[in-house]
């Protein structure tokens, strides 16, 4: 059996999506250089470097709701040009700014529009394909940022030998190319109503019902006030991730620290982790969405967040490079599953029409979970040291798979009572 067999079958407008994102993430590489290029060219403290991605973070977590109503207005695809075209110029501005004052203005305005892209991208995805093929696609986007995460930073390490003003020109045309590709590359019509579920037609219900069980049951009915924030199904899912967002996002902050500083490796296995994760993502997230394809969601996702658990937990339990890479590939096993799974859940969730809110609320979680994450998980470390903060680790992760074992369950929900989904 082919694990790679369904992605003929995705429309043309996924790959063209999938070409714009590539192109995007191969220019990422002023964020992850922002500290260095404020401290070493401007002179600008540490500690004020690091409040320009507080300043980031804060403006993501405000935009998400606003970009998922915009989408629902607008369109998505209109959405996604105007924050890459924008995005991109606001980057040419960038090293023009050299008071303070003006860095952090221009941070939060680069923010709100690079982060715009990421509701109406998640809802695009949905729009396009059945809800068979969600997981698959989704998949699909996240193999372009992992591709275009793999090469990006790397260029831009090259780059900044040379002039650190150079990854902003260079990230800044990437996005504007991004958004050139989805004007001109995209056909004149959009075949989107195939992708939703014909809840008029017995037949198709009746398969959806066999496929997804309960958990279909309590899918939005057009008849309802279906609004993101009044959903309880929504909601509760909401509830379920961000424990184990939580433990996700010490990657970035923790992870390093109890590496170099606790176990006493070199930055280069830190480095290492990342390679890892990337190619382990490259070669097996799309085949392994392949094959459970036909899971449900309840399984998928309760699988992903039990593997998050067990593969940061057990970072209580390593002394050295080759405990920490197994760590390393339990948890990329949990990613690999859970993401593109919760993606497909929130869009199954979502109504026509309303898909963007929805997908805003979703990405806003995660934008609240980096926001709180790494401080947590910093005062955990620093106060009571690494078996501590991997153990609340686990603990979080156990919370988060109990909670999602629980998903679909409620077998009151029916559609003739729609007031139950608020």
């Amino acid at each position: 059996m082919n694990p790679w067999r369904g992605l003929r079958e995705l429309p043309r407008e996924i790959w063209i999506l999938f070409a714009a994102t590539l192109v995007n993430r191969c220019g990422t590489m002023v964020l992850p250089f922002l500290v260095l290029y404020l401290t070493r060219e401007l002179k600008i403290s540490a500690s004020h470097a690091a409040l320009a991605l507080t300043i980031y973070g804060i403006a993501a977590l405000l935009t998400m709701p606003v970009s998922g109503w915009l989408t629902d207005r607008l369109g998505s695809l209109f959405v996604m040009r105007a924050s890459l075209l924008f995005s991109g110029l606001a980057l040419f501005l960038f090293p023009l700014a050299h008071h303070f004052a003006a860095i952090l203005f221009i941070t939060f305005a680069f923010a709100i529009l690079n982060e715009s892209v990421r509701p109406p991208s998640l809802a695009l995805v949905s729009d396009l394909v059945k809800p068979e093929q969600r997981k698959q696609a989704f998949a699909l986007s996240r193999l372009a940022v992992n591709l275009g995460m793999s090469v990006g930073p790397a260029i831009g390490g090259i780059l900044a030998l040379y002039s650190f003003r150079i990854l902003f020109f260079v990230d800044g045309a990437t996005s504007v190319l991004a958004a050139l590709v989805l004007m001109f590359a995209w056909p004149g019509t959009r075949r989107t109503k195939k992708s939703e579920p014909h809840w008029d037609d017995p037949e198709d219900l009746g398969r959806e019902i066999e496929a997804e069980g309960p958990a279909l049951l309590a899918a939005p009915h057009p008849a309802a006030d279906l609004r993101a924030f009044r959903n309880g199904r929504m909601l509760y899912f909401l509830g379920a991730l961000i424990p184990t967002q939580l433990v996700f996002f010490q990657l970035t902050s923790t992870v390093p620290l109890f590496l170099v500083h606790y176990l006493r490796l070199p930055e280069s296995i830190y480095g290492t982790v990342f390679t890892l994760n990337t190619l382990m993502i490259v070669m097996l997230e799309l085949p392994l969405n392949n094959a459970m394809t036909h899971c449900s969601h309840r399984r998928t996702l309760t699988l992903g967040a039990l593997l998050y658990a067990i593969g940061f937990g057990s970072f209580a339990l390593a002394k050295g490079p080759a405990a920490v890479f197994s760590a390393v590939a339990v948890w990329t096993f949990g990613e690999m599953i859970l993401m593109p799974g919760s993606a497909a859940y929130a869009a199954e969730i979502a109504p026509a029409g309303r898909r963007g809110e929805y997908m805003g609320l979703y990405t806003m979680s995660f934008s609240f979970a980096f926001s709180l994450g790494p401080w947590l998980g910093a005062i955990l470390l620093e106060r009571d040291g690494p078996h501590v903060l991997w153990g609340a680790a686990f603990v979080s992760g156990c919370i988060s798979t109990l909670l999602m074992s629980r998903i679909g369950s409620k077998k009151g929900y029916s559609r003739a009572n729609p007031a139950l989904l608020g």
